[in-house]
C-alpha cells in the first residue's frame, strides 16, 4: 500500500521546468489585438491570454527565427560574429521588387557587413535585406535557411507555426501563433544569452542611413523593456514581442498580434507587462537536494534516509498565494529497502494549488544507503513480520 503525506509548504525551503497552464483568479485588462498572450519567461507558464493559438500572419516577427537559427550556427562554431559577409545582388533591395517599400538596413552590392552587424540590421532596422545577406551566409540559399527555419519549429514544439521566408513578408503558408511567438522568445531568452543584447539596442548607423529601434518600449520610462521584436504588413496588423524585467529579476513576455496600429500595439503589450509585474511572482517551490522528507529504511546502515528532488522547481503565482500552495508526497511502497543509490526514484511529489495539480515530480533518495550486515537485516526483517 503506497504512503500518502501532505505537508504545508512553508515547512520546506521554498524551484524549475515549465509548469501547466491554469487559470488564475485575477482578471487581465482589456486588450484590443486579435491575439496575445503573457508569459513569464523562467517557468514558462501562460499568465493570461486571447486566441493564444490563432494561427496569424507573423510579418517581420519571422525574424525572431531567422536570428535564432543564426544563433545557433554561431553556438555551433559554424559562423562567428566578426565573420565579414559580401553583400551579393540578392540582398539588394534595388534588384529585389518584393522589397519595394520594406523595411531595410539598407545594403549595397560590394558590401561588407559582419555578422554582428547584419543581425543588428535584422533587429533594429528591420531589415529584410539584412536576413538574405545572412540566411545566404550561413546556408548558402534562402530556401535551405527557411528549411532549418522549419526544423526548429519542430524541435521547439511550435505547434501552430510554419515559415515560407527568412524575412516575414506576405506569403502563402507562412503563419505563428502569440503561443508559439512566446515560446520561441523564451528559447531565445534562456538559450541564446550571449546575443541577447541585440535586441536592447535603441538605433543603428548604416551607409550613412541612421534608423531608431521600431518597438518603442524601449524608451518607454515604466518599465526596463530590453527586447524583443514588430511586425507589420497591411493583412498581419501590427505585431509586438516585448520582454521586461523588474528589479526582483523576474522577465515576463507580452505577445500582441493583429493590433491597429504602431502606438497601439505598444499600449497593448505595456499594459499586459505592467499587469503582470504588479500581480503576479514566480517563486521557489522546492530547492534541488533539500529533504521534502525523512523516512525509514529497511535493511540499511543507516536508519533513515533524505527524501527530495535534484532540481529547483519555480512557479508563478498571484502575489502572496505562496501559503496557498500544498505539499503531498507518495511513495511507491509502504518502506524503503537498502540498498539505496543516490537518486533512486522511490516515490512522486505533487504540487498543488487551489486544490489543482500545478506540478508533479519523482521523489528520490538524496543519500546512498548501503545495506546493513546479516544480523541488523534479521532485526528488521522479525520487525516486519510482527510489526
Amino acid at each position: 500500500m503506497n504512503t500518502v503525506a501532505k505537508i504545508p509548504l512553508a515547512l520546506l525551503l521554498l524551484a524549475g521546468a515549465a509548469q501547466a497552464q491554469m487559470a488564475f483568479p485575477l482578471v487581465p485588462p482589456h486588450i484590443d489585438a486579435a491575439s496575445w498572450v503573457l508569459m513569464d519567461a523562467q517557468t514558462g507558464q501562460i499568465l493570461a491570454a486571447g486566441n493564444p493559438d490563432a494561427r496569424r500572419n507573423p510579418a517581420s516577427l519571422t525574424k525572431l527565427m531567422t536570428n535564432y537559427v543564426v544563433e545557433r550556427a554561431l553556438d555551433q562554431g559554424r559562423i562567428g560574429l566578426n565573420d565579414r559577409v559580401s553583400i551579393g545582388d540578392d540582398a539588394w533591395a534595388t534588384r529585389n521588387p518584393l522589397f519595394k517599400g520594406s523595411s531595410l538596413m539598407f545594403l549595397k552590392p560590394g558590401d561588407h557587413a559582419t555578422v554582428s552587424d547584419l543581425i543588428r540590421g535584422i533587429i533594429i532596422d528591420s531589415g529584410n535585406d539584412a536576413c538574405v545577406a545572412l540566411s545566404d551566409y550561413v546556408s548558402g540559399d534562402q530556401a535551405d535557411f527557411v528549411r532549418q527555419m522549419n526544423a526548429y519549429v519542430n524541435a521547439l514544439h511550435l505547434q501552430n507555426t510554419h515559415f515560407e521566408t527568412v524575412h516575414g513578408l506576405d506569403a502563402p503558408g507562412q503563419y505563428s501563433s502569440a503561443r508559439d511567438l512566446a515560446l520561441l522568445a523564451r528559447a531565445i531568452i534562456t538559450h541564446e544569452q550571449p546575443y541577447y543584447h541585440f535586441y536592447a539596442e535603441k538605433s543603428l548607423s548604416w551607409n550613412g542611413v541612421t534608423q531608431n529601434n521600431r518597438n518603442g518600449l524601449l524608451w518607454d520610462q515604466d518599465l526596463h523593456v530590453d527586447g524583443m521584436k514588430t511586425g507589420h504588413t497591411a493583412s498581419a496588423g501590427f505585431n509586438l514581442v516585448a520582454t521586461s524585467v523588474d528589479a526582483r529579476g523576474q522577465r515576463l513576455i507580452a505577445v500582441v498580434m493583429g493590433a491597429d496600429s504602431s502606438r497601439g500595439r505598444e499600449e497593448q503589450a505595456k499594459k499586459l507587462l505592467l499587469w503582470g509585474d504588479r500581480n503576479f511572482e514566480t517563486v521557489q517551490l522546492a530547492a534541488s537536494d533539500k529533504a521534502v522528507t525523512r523516512q525509514q529504511v529497511r535493511y540499511g546502515q543507516q536508519q533513515t534516509v533524505a527524501l527530495g528532488n535534484p532540481q529547483d522547481i519555480y512557479y508563478t503565482l498571484p502575489k502572496g498565494e505562496l501559503r496557498d500552495v500544498k505539499v503531498e508526497y507518495t511513495l511507491s511502497h509502504d518502506y524503503l529497502k537498502a540498498p539505496l543509490a543516490k537518486g533512486e526514484v522511490v516515490g512522486q511529489v505533487d504540487y498543488l494549488y487551489g486544490g489543482k495539480k500545478i506540478g508533479s515530480y519523482a521523489l528520490r533518495t538524496l543519500t546512498p544507503v548501503a545495506e546493513a550486515g546479516w544480523f541488523s537485516r534479521l532485526e528488521d526483517y522479525i520487525a516486519i513480520k510482527i510489526g
